[in-house]
């Protein structure tokens, strides 16, 4: 049996399971939460490599990250976000974003197991429901939004985020570059999709561009559709890329993730 919870405003919802005993059924509200609230997580979960990428392959084909190694050779799906107490600059992902935006097929769904985490309520995750964005935009941008698509770069504004890490053990590639509707259409819902921290242009191009990229970049962030989910030791969350916009939140210490991207 599980249960779930939603959060204020259903902005994501937390889910009371064990993952290693779920069943079929199960399996299938957790993947319809998902869908209904962008994000979800799970508390005190003890998974294995091996049992986090079970896990995972219930949710589609395991992605590979552009911009990092993996854990280790029998493990390339998974990748180790880390922050350093001595780290310098921005935390990884310190800027509200959708994952691999810039790829042609970016991948749906993001899993984050937290192996080590800081004292709870710092080194939160922030997320922001695009669903809400997207029912609360003007309709004259959303009519806007429809004739153009956006353009996104490895290289955009989040990129500083990535150096440390990739500094440490990444692998040298080029910038990567794509192009992707604004508007997207999940089951029946619609959500804006554009990524604040890789977007850096439209096409083609549209009247009043830049003041539209202004106000589309303000609006997706307003506090009214955001959560910040708190991190435990042994946290699994789940987030439907195409819906929620993510963000690192800044902080001084030691954290340890492990990463799935499925796409």
């Amino acid at each position: 049996m599980i249960k779930i919870i939603p959060n204020k405003k259903d902005i994501g919802a937390e889910i009371e399971c064990d993952l290693k005993k779920i069943s079929n059924q199960d399996l299938k509200k957790i993947k319809q939460a998902l869908y209904k609230y962008g994000v979800i997580f799970f508390r005190k979960q003890i998974l294995t490599s091996s049992s986090y990428i079970k896990f995972a392959k219930n949710f589609g084909k395991l992605a590979k990250y552009p911009r990092l190694k993996g854990l280790n050779k029998k493990y390339p799906q998974i990748t180790v976000v880390q922050r350093k107490a001595t780290d310098k600059g921005p935390s990884f992902g310190e800027q509200f974003h959708t994952d691999s935006i810039y790829t042609k097929k970016p991948p749906r769904f993001t899993m984050l197991l937290s192996k080590l985490v800081p004292k709870k309520g710092l080194a939160n995750t922030e997320f922001c429901s695009q669903y809400l964005a997207y029912k609360q935009l003007p309709t004259k941008i959303k009519k806007k939004l429809k004739l153009s698509k956006g353009i996104y770069s490895s290289e955009g504004p989040i990129s500083i985020t990535t150096q440390e890490r990739v500094k440490e053990k990444g692998r040298k590639i080029k910038e990567l570059i794509s192009t992707h509707k604004f508007l997207k259409r999940i089951n029946k819902n619609y959500a804006i999709y554009c990524s604040p921290g890789h977007l850096i242009d439209f096409k083609p191009k549209i009247k009043n561009q830049s003041k539209v990229k202004k106000l589309l970049l303000n609006h997706q962030v307003k506090k009214k559709f955001q959560y910040s989910l708190e991190w435990e030791k042994n946290q699994l969350a789940i987030w439907d890329n195409r819906s929620m916009l993510h963000q690192a939140t800044p902080f001084k210490g030691n954290r340890v993730m492990h990463r799935i991207t499925i796409h």
